[in-house]
């Protein structure tokens, strides 16, 4: 069929999430396609920040660890994010960063599986699991290393030598989707533990990790969880695993009696002792406000919108744009797809740069993709005829040409 503007209009008219976009402060002079890399503020964000900045902080100040519940912060979120990925109350935390949580979440179950040294990990992996893997098997010292391998040859290369496979359950730059609990079951059949990044999946689709027999977990908030740039990171342990290794972080939120002061480590029982240092309670409490907001949307309405949306994007591309040399990256397939459409394309950084310009906010991922993510929360499917609309403007006026479209910045 022929796409057209009141198609697409119809669609926002019969969607049963659209009274969410009202709930974020967005640019409707914009079309922000890039919540996969930092998703929208919610509204209500603002005035939490200033509540717990003007009040919490600084009136009631340090009386606000009990007051406010703030020692309480990353279990709570934790329970909430637990809600949406398939966990159980008990079996995640709120806290520290990704890398910082892979970090733990790889030492546990290398301790939990101790006659093997081989960690496997898709080698296209985001970067930051790779390195901080890499760092910590040249902690252990020269037995263990890493197995890189790429999704075609992934199954074949899981074998009896094997103590933990790690993967990303979304594919950061082509929204392609693992069969967790496929995957999970061949791994512990064959012996492993498997640790799941669900970065570019918790908040796009419905994950299942107890379904799943997953063992251990992480992933952020910043995404589609609208929780805020550099929002905390949670991580998840299944229950079976509870107080069998220890975390080799083990500051004094994750002691067992914290206020005891004692010399010695003593860890916390359960998840707690995922916990290392004092928490960011400012980016805490701004960050659940985005996650409540997640937790009251029906996700599988929001995985059938997110198929839509993408589906819709690259049909219409095919339609509007097909001349123009794209080559789809992300599965045609909607199964197989996350919440993002990848392209690759020889100009591929001027020609997002030239988006940006025209207010269709995606981003750049080395060599030659171009991303975009659709958050069903408060993307619109008229975003899409309008992004595409300006998408031809500029391919066919070859404005990413332009000299201030082909200069690099920092951050891309």
């Amino acid at each position: 069929m022929t796409y057209t503007k009141a198609f697409f209009e119809q669609l926002d008219n019969q969607d049963p999430l659209a009274s969410f976009r009202a709930q974020f402060a967005l640019n409707e002079a914009e079309i922000y396609l890039d919540g996969n890399s930092l998703g929208a503020r919610p509204k209500a964000a603002l005035a939490r920040a200033q509540q717990v900045v003007e009040q919490e902080w600084g009136q009631d100040l340090i009386r606000s660890w009990n007051k406010h519940q703030w020692f309480e912060l990353p279990y709570r979120i934790g329970n909430k994010i637990a809600s949406l990925i398939g966990a159980e109350d008990g079996e995640v935390v709120c806290t520290d960063a990704t890398g910082l949580n892979l970090y733990k979440a790889v030492s546990t179950a290398l301790q939990l599986n101790p006659s093997r040294k081989v960690v496997l990990m898709e080698g296209s992996n985001f970067p930051t699991n790779n390195y901080m893997v890499q760092g910590l098997l040249s902690q252990l010292g020269g037995n263990y290393q890493v197995r890189f391998v790429e999704e075609a040859q992934l199954l074949e290369q899981i074998d009896e030598q094997v103590a933990v496979v790690c993967l990303t359950q979304v594919h950061y730059k082509t929204g392609r989707v693992l069969d967790m609990q496929a995957i999970t079951a061949y791994a512990q059949q064959k012996g492993c533990l498997v640790v799941w990044d669900l970065c570019h999946s918790a908040g796009a689709l419905p994950v299942d990790l107890n379904g799943a027999n997953a063992d251990l977990a992480v992933g952020c908030t910043y995404k589609y969880l609208n929780g805020g740039p550099g929002s905390p990171a949670f991580i998840f342990v299944a229950k079976r695993h509870h107080n069998l290794a220890q975390q080799p972080l083990s500051g004094w939120w994750g002691h067992s009696a914290p206020f005891d002061f004692k010399r010695d480590y003593q860890p916390g029982q359960g998840i707690s002792q995922m916990l290392s240092g004092t928490q960011a309670i400012l980016s805490l409490a701004v960050a659940e406000v985005g996650i409540d907001l997640m937790c009251a949307a029906d996700m599988q309405q929001l995985r059938k919108k997110s198929q839509a949306l993408t589906r819709y994007f690259i049909e219409l591309l095919d339609q509007e744009c097909g001349e123009h040399g794209f080559e789809l990256v992300s599965p045609r397939e909607d199964e197989k797809r996350g919440s993002q459409v990848a392209l690759s394309h020889a100009q591929g950084y001027p020609i997002m740069q030239a988006l940006i310009d025209a207010g269709v906010i995606g981003d750049f991922r080395a060599p030659d993709i171009l991303r975009f993510g659709f958050a069903p929360l408060y993307n619109s499917y008229v975003d899409i005829w309008q992004a595409v609309q300006r998408f031809k403007v500029i391919m066919d006026e070859e404005r990413w040409r332009d000299a201030q479209f082909n200069q690099r910045h920092a951050v891309t």
